[in-house]
Formats: C-alpha cells, structure tokens, sequence
C-alpha cells in the first residue's frame, strides 16, 4: 500500500529541536519519504530516537512525505500506536492517516499481548511425569488389546490344522530355539560358576560351604534359568520380531498381505509366538542343566564336593516342585515377549529411524515386563508357601 501523492525521492529525517529552553521541552520533526526504499536508513534512526524519545516530547508530522507500510511499522515502532492515533489530525492526509491508524491497530494487538510467563521448574517436571504416565498407560492398553486379539487368533486356528503355517513355524523355531541354545548354554554355566564362587566364599566364614550346592541349585532352577534365559530372547528375539514387522510395514508388505485378503496376525505373528512358545521353555531347561554344570565345576575345583555328591546332593535336598516353578514361569514369559515385538514392530511409521526407535522400544519393554512378573510370581509363590 503506497503514498498517493508522491512527489520527488526525498530523504528521510528525524530532527530534534527545543522549543522552551527553560522547560526543558523539545520538538521532534519527522519528514521526508517513510518508505520501503529507505527502510535501512530509517531503521537506525528509529533506534537511535526512540531512546531518548520521552511523553512531553512534541511530534511534528505535517513534513512527512510518501509513506508505505513499511514506514508506517516503523513509526508505530518509534512513536507507540496509541501515541500515533492521538497524533494523526488533519496535518496528514486521509490516506495517510488510515494507513497509519490501520498498521498501528494491527501491531498494538500483536504488540499488547502480555508475554509468557516462565514456566516453574516444577510444573515442567510434573508435565513430563503426566506424559510418561500418559504414554505408559496407551501402550498398556494397546498391549492388552493386542494380547486378545491374538489369543483370538490362535483360538480360531487351533482347531483348524490345515491354516497352520508349518513351515514358518519350524523357521522361526531354529532362528529362535536352535540358534540361542550357545549363548545360552554359555551364559546361564558362567553365571552358575559366579554364583557358586559367591556362595563359597560368603558361606566359607560361616563354617557352610557345602550348602553352596543348595545355593546354586535353588537360584537356577526357581529363578536364574528361566529369567536369563527370558532376557536374553528379550534382547535377541523381540528385537528381531520387531526389525523383521517393521522393515516389511515401512515396505508397505503388510498393506499388500491385507489386499490379498490374508490376516496378518495368523501370516506373521502367531507362528513366531508359536515357536517361542516351544522354543523358551527348552531354552530354560538348557540353561538350568548349563547353571547347575558351572556350579558343579567350580564345586569340584574349589571346595572339594565331587560331581557324585554333588548330584546326591541335589537328589537329596531339592524338591522337584522348583524345577516346576521355574519351567512354568517360561510360556507366559514367551508369550509375552513375542507378543511385545510383533506390536512394536506394527508401530513402525515407514521410516528406518522408526524401525530402530520400535525396536529399541520392543527391548526395552519385553525386560521390563518380564522382570516385573518375575518379582511378582516370586512375592506370590513366598506367600502360597511354593
């Protein structure tokens, strides 16, 4: 929006002249083009005046030249809105006077807003709190509502044999089952060996080191074995579920297996629960026998106690019922944590920094969970006496 009576360029002024000494009063004289063209210029002066500029100062308009939005802003910076309304009377044009009164009434509703005010430290934490508690409980949901559309699933095809898929079954088997029984075997003996050097030299100072057979054996079977075995398909196999769901939704296979009127819950996610579901509890049992070996070496090697009385011992003082306790704790961990990484991997947005976000989730959640009801069923087995 342009001036309408423009004459030659001319440059703009800011003058300051007194005009009663012994007042100490002054005039300040704004002439010249108020224009786009000389916005650099006009922006240091506006600067320059504007902090010296006090309420008794006098302000002369009537040598102001062109004018366009740009120079009415910066009067309405320099001199107020509500000071330039005041100030606009017949000395200015009636073009110029409704483009002043129109930018002055725009900047003062953008200008006259009260600034935001600094959020307590507090309130910042308490919001994060709600959020993390927000989110927690939408993934619990979602998880419960994945858990019963799955057991649906699996309801529906159990007795239906030919919808069974065989052949991803035994696949998923040998990556999750066949492929872990190393890293197993090999961390549930060292950590049997760990526990037995603990117990032999606490024990030793109490005359007891021959219980550091019931030691070994009671934490393996009750909770050692299956929990390791547990964390360690959290860390290995639900990340995998969830790499293997997402890469193919951020592929948009799962979009294509819907159009061909296939279910993706009975084509991806119930054979890796399946498989899991076989698949843990032999892992457990696997890494019960490994924890017990690596206690029986560093029983031979250490305190003396042959592997013949190390077995009679274990025949003589532990009950059969912890090895159930142990062994039963196995589907519903693997349940679980298939269950955690097949959703998380449906979570997946289509991107690869969500892939890794999904499955850095999927681990994190199937650990959680998994030492969560642990500690549960352990309060829960003292109290029944188990």
């Amino acid at each position: 929006m342009g001036d309408v009576s423009c004459s030659a360029m001319t440059a703009p002024y800011i003058t300051t002249a007194d005009t009663n000494p012994a007042a100490s009063s002054a005039r300040l004289q704004i002439g010249g083009d108020w224009t786009l063209a000389h916005y650099c210029a006009l922006e240091s002066l506006v600067k320059e005046q504007r902090q010296h500029l006090s309420a008794s100062t006098a302000i002369d308009l009537s040598q102001l030249g062109a004018l366009d939005t740009a120079g009415a802003a910066l009067l309405v910076e320099l001199l107020g809105s509500k000071r330039l309304a005041e100030l606009v009377d017949n000395s200015v044009s009636k073009e110029r006077r409704g483009l002043l009164l129109a930018v002055g009434t725009a900047m003062a509703d953008k200008c006259e807003m009260p600034p935001a005010r600094p959020v307590p430290i507090w309130r910042e934490i308490l919001g994060q709190i709600g959020e993390s508690i927000d989110e927690l409980w939408k993934q619990a949901v979602a998880l419960i509502g994945f858990i019963g559309m799955t057991l649906g699933a699996m309801f529906a095809i159990l007795l239906k044999p030919q919808r069974w898929r065989m052949t991803s079954l035994v696949a998923h088997l040998q990556q999750s089952g066949l492929n872990a029984v190393p890293i197993v075997a090999l961390l549930t003996f060292l950590v049997g060996a760990v526990v037995a050097f603990l117990g032999a030299t606490v024990l030793a100072d109490f005359g007891a080191s021959i219980y550091t057979v019931d030691l070994v054996a009671y934490s393996f079977l009750r909770e050692f074995g299956v929990l390791l075995t547990a964390i360690l398909m959290a860390g290995r196999t639900a990340s995998a579920f969830t790499a293997q769901i997402g890469s193919m939704k951020a592929n948009e296979e799962i979009d294509a297996i819907r159009t061909l009127g296939l279910n993706p819950l009975e084509l991806l996610v119930l054979p890796r629960v399946f498989a899991l579901l076989i698949a843990l509890p032999i892992l457990t049992f696997i890494a019960m026998i490994s924890g017990l070996l690596g206690g029986a070496v560093v029983s031979a090697l250490s305190l003396d106690i042959s592997p013949a009385m190390y077995l009679a011992m274990l025949q003589e003082d532990i009950e059969l019922r912890h090895f159930y306790v142990g062994l039963g704790k196995a589907p519903l961990f693997a349940f679980l944590i298939a269950v955690i990484g097949c959703l998380e991997g449906f979570k997946v947005t289509g991107s690869a920094q969500s892939v890794g976000e999904r499955t850095t989730s999927s681990v994190v959640q199937s650990i959680f969970v998994v030492i969560l009801l642990d500690a549960l069923a352990a309060l829960f087995l003292m109290e029944m006496g188990w």
